[in-house]
């Protein structure tokens, strides 16, 4: 018994492990505000912490309230250490961000400026469904 316990525990370990390891990455662009007039939502105020995406995610409209943490990972251009260390920012997807889109996520500037310098404009990011 007490060796199927460890048995179990260790599998949940490494399950916890790889599911943070397999975290989705791509690049996060931003847009200034105002954030309403959405694809999602028309004219409803959803916040600050909000998000367009791409194709990638938009999945023909499905995206719209799904919620991302987003963790800027590194710089996606010639900015010089644009990540804010260990900072990461909850976004809602209200919006679609047509191509030609310059990132997967086209945050809201407010929750671009919690994980990254504005000044890079373009970071490499790591997101993940909440």
């Amino acid at each position: 018994m007490r060796i199927q316990m460890k048995t179990l525990m260790m599998a949940c370990l490494v399950l916890c492990l790889i599911s943070t390891a397999y975290a989705a990455q791509g690049n996060a662009v931003y847009y200034d505000p105002p954030y309403t007039k959405s694809a999602c939502y028309q004219n409803q105020d959803h916040g600050t912490m909000v998000t367009g995406v791409s194709d990638d995610l938009w999945d023909g409209g499905r995206a719209c309230g799904r919620r991302y943490k987003v963790q800027c990972v590194r710089g996606a251009n010639t900015a010089p250490h644009p990540c804010h260390d260990g900072a990461s920012v909850e976004v809602e997807v209200v919006d679609y961000c047509r191509q030609p889109c310059n990132g997967v996520l086209n945050l809201s500037k407010d929750a671009f400026a919690v994980i990254a310098d504005t000044v890079a404009g373009k970071v490499q990011v790591e997101y993940n469904p909440v």
